[in-house]
């Protein structure tokens, strides 16, 4: 059985949050049943399959903020949180 696509929010709602200096909040669930992104209280909620081991929860959200903004995962990097929930990234134009 396949996995179910991930459920992301419009491209210009997350674009919207992200700072004049291309920071960008990120609140993470790692360990979630399915993938996710949600926006409340002007912050990307983030929920991810993958396990907070040896970073491999971090490199989930990159890749799934980099595929809602339709950028390659090269061009976000975590610049703050490494072992928090709450992240602050840095998405290049």
């Amino acid at each position: 059985m396949a996995r179910p696509r991930a459920v992301l929010p419009p491209q210009q709602a997350i674009e919207e949050l992200i700072e004049p200096d291309g920071r960008l909040a990120v609140r993470v669930t790692p360990g979630a049943r399915s993938e996710a992104m949600t926006i409340s209280d002007g912050t990307l909620h983030v929920k991810t399959r993958a396990k907070p081991q040896d970073g491999a929860a971090n490199d989930a959200v990159i890749k799934l903020v980099a595929q809602a903004l339709s950028v390659a995962p090269s061009r976000v990097e975590l610049l703050r949180g490494a072992t928090s929930r709450d992240k602050l990234l840095q998405v290049a134009r």
